[in-house]
C-alpha cells in the first residue's frame, strides 16, 4: 500500500509512521499559546523531527471541543511562516492542519506535502480540487457536528458502521474530484462527536477499516477519553495514550498524531517487535 504526498512516498508495511504535533495557537487543548510565537514553533517542530517524528503537522486553529473558528487572515499569519522555515531547515515532511482551501494551498506553497483536514473536504469542496491539483497527500477524518457543536449530544446507531460509511462514501467523492485513493490517509476522529462508549468502541475496532486498504491515522494523544477513564489530569495522559496507540496499532492502524514524540516511538517500536514476532 502507498500513500503519496507529492514526490514523498509512503510504503506500506514499515514503521508506523510519527505525525508530531506544531499547534500555533492560542487555545489548543493541550498545548495552546507555548508555540503561539514563530522562532518557539519552528523551534518546537525541530525537535520533535530529532525526536523521530516522520511527519510535522503545523496547526493554526484549534478545534477542541467548543472552539470558535479563526478568520483565514489570522490562520495564515500564524503558520506560513513556521511552514517555510521548518522547510529550509529540515527534510521531514510537513502537513498543515486545516479545513480551508486558501489557507492549504498557500501552505503548499511554501513547502507542505499533507492536508491534514477535519473536514474531510465537506465544509468546501474547493479543497479536494486543491488536493487533486497539487498531488497532496489528505487525511480525511470523520466528524459529526463542527468543533463548536461537535460534543453536545454525539449519537450513532453503529458508530463503527457509520464511520466506515463515511470512509466509503468519502473516497468516492474525492476520487470523481480527482484526487487519487493513493493520496488518502483516514481518521476515524477519537474525541470529534464520539462519546467515551464511541471511543471505545472505534478503538477497539479499528480492524474493521483495513479493509478499504488506505492507511489509517490515529489521533489519541492526550485526549479527555484518557482522563475519563482514569481521572488523569490533561499533563498526565501519556501512559494512557500510548496503551491506546499501541492496542490500536495491533488493530492496524499506520500512522499516529502525538504530542509525545519520543515516547511515541519508543512505544511503537517495542510493540512493532512484539507483533514481528508474534507474526512471524
Amino acid at each position: 500500500m502507498l500513500w503519496r504526498a507529492r514526490s514523498i512516498h509512503f510504503r506500506f508495511p514499515r514503521p508506523t509512521l510519527v505525525m508530531g504535533i506544531v499547534n500555533v495557537t492560542p487555545d489548543s487543548f493541550s498545548d495552546g499559546g507555548r508555540f503561539l510565537d514563530t522562532a518557539a514553533a519552528v523551534r518546537h517542530g525541530l525537535e520533535l523531527a530529532r525526536q523521530g517524528a516522520d511527519i510535522l503537522d503545523v496547526g493554526g486553529e484549534s478545534t477542541r471541543p467548543g472552539a470558535s473558528p479563526v478568520p483565514e487572515p489570522e490562520e495564515l499569519h500564524r503558520v506560513l511562516p513556521v511552514i517555510a522555515a521548518l522547510a529550509r531547515q529540515t527534510q521531514v515532511p510537513i502537513s498543515i492542519d486545516t479545513y480551508k482551501p486558501a489557507v492549504a494551498e498557500a501552505a503548499i506553497a511554501e513547502g507542505a506535502v499533507i492536508v491534514n483536514d477535519v473536514g474531510a473536504a465537506h465544509a468546501d469542496p474547493a479543497m479536494a480540487a486543491l488536493v487533486a491539483r497539487t498531488g497532496a497527500g489528505y487525511v480525511a477524518m470523520h466528524m459529526q457536528g463542527s468543533p463548536e457543536t461537535m460534543q453536545l449530544q454525539p449519537e450513532y446507531a453503529d458508530v463503527v458502521g457509520t464511520v466506515h460509511q463515511f470512509f466509503r462514501e468519502t473516497l468516492e467523492r474525492l476520487g470523481r474530484a480527482g484526487v487519487e485513493a493513493g493520496q488518502v490517509a483516514l481518521d476515524v476522529g477519537i474525541g470529534f462527536g464520539k462519546t467515551l462508549a464511541h471511543n471505545l468502541e472505534l478503538l477497539g475496532r479499528m480492524h474493521a477499516f483495513t479493509e478499504l486498504e488506505r492507511p489509517i491515522l490515529l489521533g489519541v494523544s492526550r485526549k479527555s477519553f484518557v482522563g475519563q477513564i482514569t481521572g488523569a489530569a490533561l499533563a498526565d495522559r501519556l501512559p494512557g495514550s500510548l496503551a491506546a496507540t499501541c492496542l490500536a496499532v495491533d488493530g492496524g492502524v499506520a500512522a499516529v498524531r502525538t504530542h509525545d514524540v519520543a515516547g511515541t516511538v519508543q512505544a511503537l517500536r517495542v510493540t512493532e517487535a512484539i507483533l514481528a514476532r508474534r507474526r512471524a
